[in-house]
C-alpha cells in the first residue's frame, strides 16, 4: 500500500494531485458534515427523528470510511491508528479479543487487515449513498425545517438566479481553500509518521 501511494504520486499523471484532493477532500468534506450537524442542532432538526437517526447512521458509516481509508497508505501513523482504534473492541466483555483477532484476520494488524479495510473503504462509499437516499425520502416526509413555523408560500422566490448563484458561491468558497490546501501545503493536515512505511516492531 506504502509503494502503491508512491507509484501514484511519481508514474500516475497528475498523481500526487489526485492523492493530495483525495486525503484534503476528505477533510473539507467533514468540516462540511460538522457545519450540517450544527446547523441541524441550532434549528432543532433533531424533532425530526427519522431523518436524524438516518443521519447519525450516516455519520457513522462516514467515520467508518475514514478510519479505513487512513490505514491504506500503511504509514507508521496509519498502523498506530488502526491497532488503537480496532483494539477498542477488546473491551466487549467475553467476545472483545475473539472480536479484535477476526477484525484484524491473525493476531495482528497486517496484510489481511490492509487487503479487508481496502475492500470496506471501496464498498462503504456506495451504502452511504444508498442512505443518503433514506436520508432524503425522510426529510420528503416533512419538507427542510421550518424554524419560525410559518407559511412561507408569499416569501418563496425563483431556483434562478437567486438559489444557483448562492449555490455556487458556497462550492467557490468550499473549493478554493480545498485547492489552496491541496496545492500549496498538502501535508498540513498530515501526520509526518506517515511517510516512515509501517513497521510492528518500532
Amino acid at each position: 500500500a506504502f509503494t502503491s501511494v508512491a507509484h501514484t504520486c511519481r508514474n500516475v499523471q497528475f498523481g500526487w494531485l489526485i492523492r493530495n484532493l483525495h486525503a484534503n477532500g476528505a477533510s473539507i468534506f467533514f468540516i462540511c458534515i460538522y457545519l450540517h450537524i450544527g446547523r441541524g442542532l441550532y434549528y432543532g432538526s433533531y424533532l425530526y427523528k427519522e431523518t436524524w437517526n438516518t443521519g447519525v447512521i450516516l455519520l457513522l458509516t462516514l467515520m467508518a470510511t475514514a478510519f479505513v481509508g487512513y490505514v491504506l497508505p500503511w504509514g507508521q501513523m496509519s498502523f498506530w491508528g488502526a491497532t488503537v482504534i480496532t483494539n477498542l473492541f477488546s473491551a466487549i466483555p467475553y467476545i472483545g479479543q475473539t472480536l479484535v483477532e477476526w477484525a484484524w484476520g491473525g493476531f495482528s494488524v497486517d496484510n489481511p487487515t490492509l487487503t479487508r479495510f481496502f475492500a470496506l473503504h471501496f464498498l462503504l462509499p456506495f451504502i452511504i449513498a444508498s442512505l443518503t437516499l433514506i436520508h432524503l425520502t425522510f426529510l420528503h416526509e416533512t419538507g427542510s425545517n421550518n424554524p419560525m413555523g410559518i407559511q412561507s408560500d408569499c416569501d418563496k422566490i425563483p431556483f434562478h438566479p437567486y438559489f444557483s448563484s448562492k449555490d455556487i458561491l458556497g462550492f467557490m468558497i468550499m473549493l478554493i481553500p480545498l485547492m489552496t490546501l491541496a496545492m500549496f501545503s498538502p501535508n498540513l493536515l498530515g501526520d509526518p509518521e506517515n511517510f516512515t512505511p509501517a513497521n510492528p516492531l518500532v
